[in-house]
């Protein structure tokens, strides 16, 4: 994928990720938080099932799960977790204010996944833009969840 569609795409996605913490925390009104989180995790998981049962190799790679490092497998964790907190968080902050908040810890813990080359990604120097991102990123969030 070439730089330039890879920021479309990651754009694209911001766009859905901003708009699920809204979207979850109208279903929690109906059913409850956590079991919002459940049904949203679980209706994600259908439509990944059958992607992955109509494209090329389908479900035969399953079987290489064992081979991976146990840390490999947390990120549907993860993401539970993430779900889970924008539920409840979203109703004190806003869609806007999870999302500023969301991102700015998504970008301190990923400039210290890059450096330290963590997960098996090549390391990247910490150079200081991305330093004064990070810093007008927080400066930002700080001004959106501001009362």
């Amino acid at each position: 994928m070439s730089r330039t569609l890879a920021v479309f795409a990651g754009a694209i996605a911001g766009v859905l990720v901003g708009m699920q913490p809204a979207i979850n925390a109208r279903l929690g009104r109906s059913v409850g938080t956590l079991q919002a989180a459940s049904i949203s995790f679980l209706v994600g998981t259908v439509f990944l099932l059958l992607i992955t049962a109509f494209t090329s190799g389908g479900f035969v790679s399953f079987g290489h799960v064992g081979r991976v490092p146990w840390w490999a497998l947390t990120g549907g964790l993860l993401g539970a977790v993430y779900v889970a907190i924008s539920l409840v968080a979203v109703r004190a902050l806003g869609a806007s204010g999870i999302a500023a908040v969301v991102i700015t810890g998504q970008l301190a813990i990923s400039i210290v996944v890059d450096r330290l080359g963590l997960f098996g990604l090549t390391r990247q120097p910490i150079h200081s833009h991305r330093i004064v991102g990070l810093v007008l990123l927080v400066a930002g969030a700080a001004l959106v969840v501001r009362k």
